[in-house]
């Protein structure tokens, strides 16, 4: 299943050379799967549980600017017992401008630690 989000490039996303910061396509990264996450799940299951960023991957194809709409696309890819891969592609129109790999681990909102990813979780996505 693939997750499509809609963002616009702001002026704070510019650094000083004039084109999108790095960070904030990483934050863009951690958007989209935010996104995906509040549009698949309950609120209970929001309630209950939260996802951290175990690692992170990215490769820079492309620049983008100020005012430009560009796409995220997201899916994922393989889970564990308590973790899931996670691909992201950001797109101006039809050019790439970066690819990303994450690996995310569930946690309990009540421990704050580690949880078991339930089939019917995984099923959401």
């Amino acid at each position: 299943m693939r997750f499509w989000h809609v963002f616009n490039v702001s002026a704070v996303d510019i650094d000083e050379q004039g084109h999108v910061n790095n960070v904030a396509f990483v934050s863009y990264v951690q958007d989209v799967a935010v996104a995906h996450w509040l549009a698949e799940t309950t609120t209970e299951q929001q309630e209950e549980y939260s996802w951290v960023m175990l690692r992170h991957e990215i490769d820079y194809k492309k620049q983008a600017f100020e005012g430009e709409e560009i796409r995220a696309v997201t899916w994922v890819g393989e889970w564990s017992k308590i973790t899931c891969e996670r691909f992201v592609e950001i797109y101006r129109g039809q050019d790439l401008l970066v690819k990303s790999r994450t690996v995310w681990c569930l946690i309990s909102k009540k421990s704050f630690k580690p949880t078991r990813i339930s089939e019917d979780l995984k099923k959401l996505f």
